[in-house]
């Protein structure tokens, strides 16, 4: 019994989580013979940006807050409504800021005097089609929008770009490899290991809405000019050399 008793107790110890042991990975050493050269390496493309992303809004001042809400609540719904009708999805408009604020009149030696409010009110609206972004901006100015920002030019699915630019920064890395190579006179035996520090698009350069004269009656209609936009991958990677 005696027997039975402590082969049931180590085997209840064995199955116990307790007792059990977390398996032990041993980390992979990869040992060189040669000499180790470290590179960095920087893939770039260029891509005309396909998205504008321009905040529109309207600002209204009254003697009451609620007079100020009310009458901005009715040019933005106007503006929204022009929104929709250009053809802009819900799912490309975004409030991005509402805003009341009391205003006061201040004079020397008396307390402020409270004179009215500020009401506001702004959506972040994204363009998918450049061209018409100008026209449709003129159409809420029409319709009440006096508070426009922006442009901001983007890419809208740039994965196929950023792997270009990958595929180019792994040929910089190789061929600026082979240049220390030769530059000491040896030779790159293998790849290492290549780690990706990366993958962004360049601060876009300064657009500009400009105004240009169009159709039967010369007015003024704004244009917004994409440019192009860079994309760059950085990756570091490691050689060895004989």
């Amino acid at each position: 019994m005696r027997h039975a008793y402590l082969a049931a107790l180590a085997l209840g110890s064995a199955g116990s989580p307790a007792m059990a042991q977390s398996p032990v990975v041993a980390p992979i050493v990869q040992s060189i013979s040669g000499t180790r050269l470290d590179v960095s390496a920087t893939g770039e493309v260029s891509r005309v940006p396909d998205v504008a992303i321009i905040s529109a809004g309207v600002q209204t001042r009254s003697a009451t807050a609620t007079a100020a809400i009310g009458e901005n609540a009715s040019r933005m719904e106007r503006v929204r409504a022009a929104l929709k009708a250009a053809g802009i999805a819900d799912r490309d408009i975004q409030t991005s800021n509402i805003n009341l604020n009391p205003e006061y009149r201040y004079q020397e030696n008396q307390p402020p005097q409270l004179v009215g409010y500020t009401a506001s009110n702004q959506v972040s609206v994204r363009f998918r089609d450049i061209r018409n972004s100008g026209r449709i901006l003129d159409a809420l100015v029409a319709q009440g929008a006096n508070q426009i920002n922006g442009p901001s030019l983007t890419i809208d699915k740039p994965e196929a770009a950023l792997d270009e630019a990958r595929a180019n920064a792994i040929a910089v890395g190789r061929a600026r490899a082979e240049l220390y190579a030769r530059a000491l006179g040896m030779r790159v035996v293998r790849l290492l290991s290549v780690t990706e520090g990366g993958g962004y698009g360049s601060p876009p350069p300064v657009v500009m809405m400009r105004a240009e004269r169009g159709g039967a009656t010369g007015a003024a209609d704004s244009k917004i000019d994409p440019g192009e936009q860079q994309l760059q991958v950085t990756v570091s990677m490691s050689f060895e050399l004989r």
